[in-house]
C-alpha cells in the first residue's frame, strides 16, 4: 500500500536524514503541504519552488523572528541583549531594501576576486591533502571538507589562522540556531558563542577603520551606502556589518563543506561515476552542478506570508510561514530523469537551484563552485581506489531544517599513480 503524507514526520530525524520517499510522496499527492500541527506550509516541486521565490510581494524573506524561537527562555535573551541586535539586510531582507546590501556584497564576490582566488585555494587543498595522503585513510570532513572553505572565508575576511576555531564553533553555533531544533542547552550555548562572535568582529571592525587592509571587512568598513530608509549616504553602522558578516562566514563555509562532502560520499558509492571523472577531468564542472543538484546544502529556506493567498488550490493565510524546499525541487522527477542517481554527465544539472533563485540568488554562489572544482580536481587526481571505511560511516546528518550536512565520513584511498 502506498504511503499518504500523513504516515511521514518531517522534523522526525530519520526523515531528515533519508527524506526521499516523502518529498516523492508530497510532490505525486501534495505538492503544497501544510506539515499537522504547524502552520508551515512545504512546498516540494521545482516548478512551484521557482515561481514562489519571485513572487517577493507576497512572499516575504523577513523572517528574522524565527531566529529566535517560538519562546527563548528568559538565560537566552539576556546573553543577547548583551550585544548588537539582529537588523534585516541580505538574507531577511525584502526590496527595495534588500537591494543596497545585496549591490554592496556582489562587489566584495566579483567574478574577478573569486577568479583571482584559483592558486591560493589550489594551494590550500594540496596543503590539506599532503596531512593524510600517507596515511591512506581520513576523516574527510574534519581533515579536508571543513578546514578548505573556513581557510578561505576566514582569510577574505581577514581572521587569523589561531582564532579559526573559534571560527567554526561560531559558525556552528548560527547554523544550529536557524536549525529551529536545538535543545534549551544548546540554545544557551549557541547565544554565548555568537555574543562572543560578534564582540571579536566588533574589535575588528574598529581596527579596520584605523588601519584598512586588503581583506572584506576593510571593503564593508569604507564603503559608503545609501540609507534604505532615509536617503542619505553614510557608513554601514555596527548592526548592519554583524549581520553581513554572520551571513557571509556561515554561507561562506557551511554549505560548501557540506557539498563537498556529499559529493566525496556519492562518488565513492558510484565508483563508475567517479572513474568517468579521473579519466576526463574536463567532466568535473558538470559533476560539481550534479553535486549540487543532489546534496542541496542549503536545503529548505523560509518565507513569511503576507496577505491571504491560494496557490495551487491551497489556501495559505497571513502570517503562515512556507518552507521552500529546495532539496526536494531538485529531485523532482517531472524535470529530472532518476532524480536520485548522480550522473555527472547529465545534461539539465544545472537546473538545480541549489543556490536559490531571483534576488537572493546565493552572492557566494561563484566562490562555492570555485572551491569545489578545485576540491574535486585535486583530489581525483592524486587519490584512487576511494572508498568508505564502513565501520565508521553511520551516514547520519545533523539535525537541521535549513542546512543538510553529514556528521561523519570517513575514506580509504590508495596514492594515484601520475
Amino acid at each position: 500500500m502506498s504511503k499518504c503524507p500523513a504516515d511521514f514526520n518531517f522534523f522526525d530525524e530519520s526523515v531528515l536524514n533519508c527524506p526521499y520517499e516523502f518529498y516523492r510522496t508530497l510532490q505525486e499527492q501534495a505538492p503544497v503541504y501544510q506539515l499537522p500541527g504547524t502552520d508551515i506550509f512545504m512546498v516540494t516541486r521545482h516548478a512551484d519552488v521557482k515561481k514562489l521565490l519571485k513572487d517577493t510581494a507576497t512572499f516575504s524573506n523577513n523572517f528574522t523572528h524565527l531566529l529566535k524561537g517560538p519562546e527563548p527562555a528568559p538565560e537566552v535573551t539576556a546573553i543577547y541583549a548583551r550585544a548588537w541586535q539582529p537588523v534585516d539586510t541580505m538574507i531577511t531582507a525584502d526590496p527595495p531594501r534588500h537591494k543596497t546590501y545585496r549591490t554592496l556584497v556582489n562587489k566584495v564576490f566579483s567574478a574577478s576576486r573569486v577568479n583571482a582566488m584559483e592558486d591560493y585555494m589550489k594551494a590550500i587543498v594540496h596543503e590539506l591533502i599532503d596531512s593524510f595522503i600517507d596515511r591512506g585513510e581520513c576523516d574527510f570532513i574534519r581533515e579536508f571538507t571543513t578546514p578548505l572553505p573556513v581557510y578561505v572565508i576566514a582569510d577574505q575576511l581577514g581572521v587569523p589562522r589561531r582564532d579559526l576555531a573559534e571560527f567554526k564553533r561560531w559558525s556552528d553555533s548560527f547554523a544550529r540556531r536557524l536549525s529551529q531544533m536545538a535543545t534549551p542547552e544548546e540554545q544557551v550555548e549557541d547565544a554565548k558563542n555568537i555574543v562572543a562572535f560578534q564582540f571579536y568582529f566588533a574589535e575588528m571592525i574598529e581596527e579596520r577603520r584605523s588601519h584598512p587592509r586588503d581583506d572584506i571587512i576593510s571593503d564593508l568598513v569604507v564603503t559608503q551606502i545609501e540609507d534604505p530608509d532615509s536617503g542619505a549616504v553614510r557608513p554601514l553602522d555596527m548592526e548592519e556589518l554583524q549581520s553581513i558578516l554572520q551571513q557571509l562566514m556561515v554561507a561562506g563555509n557551511e554549505t560548501t563543506t557540506s557539498a563537498i562532502t556529499g559529493g566525496m560520499l556519492s562518488l565513492a558509492q558510484n565508483p563508475q561515476q567517479m572513474k568517468a571523472l579521473q579519466d576526463d577531468s574536463g567532466k568535473i564542472g558538470n559533476a560539481v552542478e550534479e553535486i549540487l543538484r543532489m546534496e542541496s546544502p542549503s536545503a529548505g529556506m523560509w518565507r513569511v506570508v503576507k496577505k491571504d493567498t491560494e496557490f495551487n488550490g491551497v489556501k495559505i493565510p497571513r502570517n503562515a510561514l512556507l518552507m521552500l524546499r529546495y532539496h526536494a525541487a531538485n529531485r523532482d522527477q517531472q524535470l529530472f530523469d532518476q532524480p536520485n542517481a548522480i550522473c555527472v554527465d547529465r545534461e539539465n544539472a544545472d537546473d538545480h537551484i541549489a543556490f536559490g533563485q531571483g534576488i537572493h540568488f546565493c552572492p557566494g554562489a561563484m566562490l562555492a563552485r570555485k572551491e569545489m572544482n578545485v576540491a574535486f580536481t585535486a583530489l581525483l587526481s592524486r587519490l584512487d581506489n576511494i572508498q568508505l571505511v564502513q565501520e565508521k560511516c553511520d551516514l547520519t546528518y545533523w539535525p537541521n531544517i535549513v542546512l543538510r550536512g553529514l556528521k561523519e565520513l570517513h575514506i580509504r584511498f590508495d596514492r594515484r599513480a601520475v
